[in-house]
């Protein structure tokens, strides 16, 4: 049988198989599903995008006719892919990530996929790539959409670099904004590796839910993301 990740935070196991099953997998393409098959068996396959979360990101990218977007945090580029397989032939991705060894993982299948071309992968840390990015006015208000799965406790650093490079309409989204449920729950309960982040998590849906720079929806897929267009 095969292996599903378990990242929804559906309560029953067989009813997130079912969404798996009856919506998402018969219409996962199939370089994505080979990635996503190539990343099951690697330590750190929770990392990967959930592929139900995946599946409603493909379809916000092209509503939003995304051409020109920006990954921060790649893992081996189950997200990346996506992105790729949904923008048009000359769309562009600037990615980001501080492993080039995880991404390596994905790139024999993105190159077979033909879509290597739109992508500018960058190993490095986001910030400064970011930062780079702003001395350049034209940059500014340039991107229709970016992605974000990296370190939480710059998850506002980015937000705040990203509302300057995303146009008015287009949109920012962050993953693991339920941080496997655990925002809920009391500190004491939650296991230390998990702590520190929720935190970050928890101040960061703070901070956004009062930010009227951008409409927001917080969605139960995969580990929580929240959706951010920007209005202003």
């Amino acid at each position: 049988m095969e292996k599903t990740m378990r990242k929804g935070l559906l309560q029953s196991i067989d009813l997130y198989e079912y969404i798996l099953e009856t919506s998402v997998y018969p219409r996962e393409p199939a370089p994505l599903k080979q990635l996503r098959i190539a990343t099951a068996n690697h330590p750190w396959f929770v990392m990967s995008t959930a592929p139900d979360a995946g599946q409603l990101m493909g379809m916000l990218l092209k509503l939003v006719n995304a051409k020109k977007t920006i990954e921060i945090g790649v893992y081996t580029g189950y997200s990346l892919l996506l992105t790729a397989l949904s923008i048009p032939d000359d769309g562009k991705i600037i990615a980001m990530d501080i492993n080039r060894e995880t991404y390596e993982i994905g790139l024999p299948i993105i190159r077979k996929a033909g879509v290597e071309h739109k992508i500018n992968f960058i190993e490095s840390q986001a910030l400064p790539v970011l930062d780079k990015l702003l001395q350049n006015k034209e940059n500014e208000g340039s991107f229709d959409f970016a992605f974000v799965d990296a370190d939480k406790d710059n998850y506002w650093n980015y937000h705040e670099r990203l509302l300057k490079l995303v146009k008015v309409g287009g949109l920012i989204i962050f993953d693991n904004t339920l941080w496997g449920g655990t925002v809920t729950q009391p500190e004491e309960a939650v296991s230390e590796h998990r702590r520190v982040s929720r935190g970050f998590i928890i101040e960061f849906n703070k901070t956004i839910s009062t930010d009227h720079r951008v409409e927001i929806s917080l969605t139960p897929l995969g580990d929580g993301m929240t959706i951010c267009r920007r209005i202003c």
